[in-house]
């Protein structure tokens, strides 16, 4: 409860089908009045939220990067070769785009699923988020993380979105308390440039924004799943207006060819 608040949170490990399930359920209770606030992982939001509703505050964002688990003090020094496991076409991608001789490799289920596999030999190593690990308690697993001009986080990565419905003035003062402003900023810029590379949570996109004071940095990843193509740009804009940083970085992929790859992607899943 914040503030006289009753919450619900969407929490999945699963595949995109499961996060999906989990947001919508939370989105159902939020419209059928059974909650005031709906707590998601700010990356397994769709864009196309239902109108009734709004993100009303983000708090403070854990580290975005992408964490890797198992052998290697760093992508480079990974071994020739190496078996790495994940779900995301996005980590794929960038994977084999800086490496193309590692074998990528499905990796399906929870994160304690996950690891038991790498610590049963199945795998050399695998890649998850590291803000999820250390939710978890699972930060000692961490090997060591991604740099994001490595392999640029997904949208909304470390963070959470605070769902309330549109014109519920009492339960979105009452999540006020726990607003970031920068961590508010940097999803807003996220998420309109998904938003207008029209990319789904199964898209192999990476886009990352960083508030540096009065600026704010953007930049995203495009590619085919096999790391054979791929683009990738950043700009600055104001941090004040990140709308406008988020859609003159779409706009720019989009003018380099981002739709072309984006479709053969979706025809290659």
């Amino acid at each position: 409860m914040i503030g006289g608040a009753d919450l619900v949170e969407a929490s999945s490990d699963g595949e995109p089908g499961d996060k999906s399930r989990f947001v919508r359920g939370v989105e159902r209770a939020l419209l059928a009045g059974e909650a005031e606030v709906g707590v998601h992982s700010a990356k397994d939001l769709p864009g196309d939220m239902p109108e009734e509703l709004e993100i009303a505050a983000v708090p403070p964002r854990e580290d975005p990067a992408d964490a890797w688990i198992g052998a290697g003090s760093s992508l480079d020094d990974a071994p020739e070769g190496a078996r790495v496991g994940t779900a995301s076409l996005r980590r794929r991608a960038q994977l084999l785009a800086a490496r193309p001789d590692l074998r990528v490799e499905e990796l399906h289920g929870n994160v304690d699923t996950r690891l038991r596999k790498l610590a049963e030999g199945e795998l050399d190593a695998i890649v998850l988020a590291a803000a999820g690990l250390r939710r978890l308690g699972r930060e000692a697993e961490i090997g060591f993380s991604i740099p994001v001009d490595v392999m640029v986080p997904a949208a909304g990565q470390g963070a959470l979105a605070l769902q309330v419905r549109a014109g519920d003035t009492a339960s979105a003062e009452a999540v006020v308390a726990v607003l970031d402003f920068d961590a508010a900023r940097e999803l807003t810029a996220e998420r309109a440039a998904v938003a207008l590379l029209e990319a789904s949570c199964a898209t192999p996109i990476g886009v990352h924004a960083r508030i540096d004071g009065e600026r704010l940095g953007i930049e995203a990843f495009v590619g085919l799943p096999d790391g054979s193509e791929w683009l990738r740009d950043r700009v600055e804009g104001e941090a004040s207006d990140p709308v406008s940083a988020g859609v003159l970085l779409a706009e720019r992929l989009l003018s380099a060819g981002a739709r072309e790859i984006l479709t053969r992607a979706e025809a290659m899943a």
